[in-house]
């Protein structure tokens, strides 16, 4: 089964929660004035899964919303997960803007990427992902051992998924041509590519330059598709030093948009052939 980790409990109860409270045509202020003993800031903090959630203060709020107990008892079970660390929620190593990515990667049911420049770190092999963070220069060498073993945790988690986690991936022609970490290096990786591209579940796929002009020009991008209705699909987008997540359904369905066009002009990564 897939795994979560808090913060994506946190995401989906504070959107259990903030269901209910508009429901009951009740504003944050009204439930502040109702003196449970939770102040605006956190109950707007719990509402967006930004921290931990006592089972109390859930059934406190679902009291003053209305909420039967069967939905009561529902939702104070989800608070114990708000707490509950999976491996990357205790890694010091891993940025906590990046936290929330790796468990939503860790429970998502689909993911549609592109990457016009380098093969994402969920699809590199351990030597392509240490000439990639070798060409960062980094300080401490030591940390970057760590960042790779953990890149290699990540792909453990995905990809020992039952059932499997749906994964298509278009890259640019740049990412498979580049050679990063010498030609032996790529090779490998380019091996590495294709075989987990023979896999059910997985479709790797490269936009050759030949295209030209393409959709998704402007950068790199995830989506992240759950099948639980209370986990919204995301958009990830991802700089050097922080993140973007978009929720709003015209936002995703742009780059829905978007991953079909460039998906179009892609083929297998198989049947690939440098131009």
């Amino acid at each position: 089964m897939p795994v979560t980790g808090q913060r994506v409990v946190r995401r989906a109860l504070g959107r259990r929660l903030t269901r209910l409270r508009m429901a009951s045509g009740m504003s944050r202020r009204d439930v502040v004035d109702a003196r449970l003993g939770i102040s605006e800031p956190t109950l707007h903090r719990i509402e967006t899964g930004k921290v931990p959630v006592t089972g109390a203060n859930v059934r406190a709020l679902c009291w003053l919303y209305g909420a039967d107990q069967s939905i009561t008892d529902a939702l104070a079970d989800l608070a114990l997960g708000t707490s509950q660390q999976e491996w990357w929620d205790a890694s010091p190593v891993i940025p906590e803007w990046f936290k929330l990515y790796v468990g939503l990667e860790a429970s998502a049911s689909r993911m549609f990427g592109y990457d016009g420049e380098i093969v994402p770190g969920e699809l590199q092999t351990v030597e392509y992902a240490r000439a990639v963070f070798g060409a960062e220069q980094p300080v401490d060498t030591q940390l970057a051992e760590r960042h790779i073993n953990l890149r290699m945790q990540r792909q453990k988690t995905l990809f020992t998924r039952t059932p499997p986690v749906r994964l298509v991936t278009v890259l640019g022609e740049g990412a498979v041509t580049r050679p990063v970490g010498g030609d032996q290096v790529m090779k490998d990786q380019i091996e590495h590519l294709r075989r987990l591209s023979g896999e059910d579940a997985i479709d790797i796929r490269v936009l050759p330059f030949s295209v030209g002009a393409h959709a998704a020009m402007a950068g790199a991008f995830r989506i992240l598709e759950f099948d639980d209705p209370d986990d919204p699909d995301v958009v990830y987008l991802e700089s050097h030093v922080g993140a973007l997540y978009l929720e709003e359904q015209v936002e995703v369905d742009e780059y829905r948009r978007i991953f079909t066009l460039i998906s179009r002009d892609s083929v297998p990564v198989g049947d690939f052939r440098p131009t």
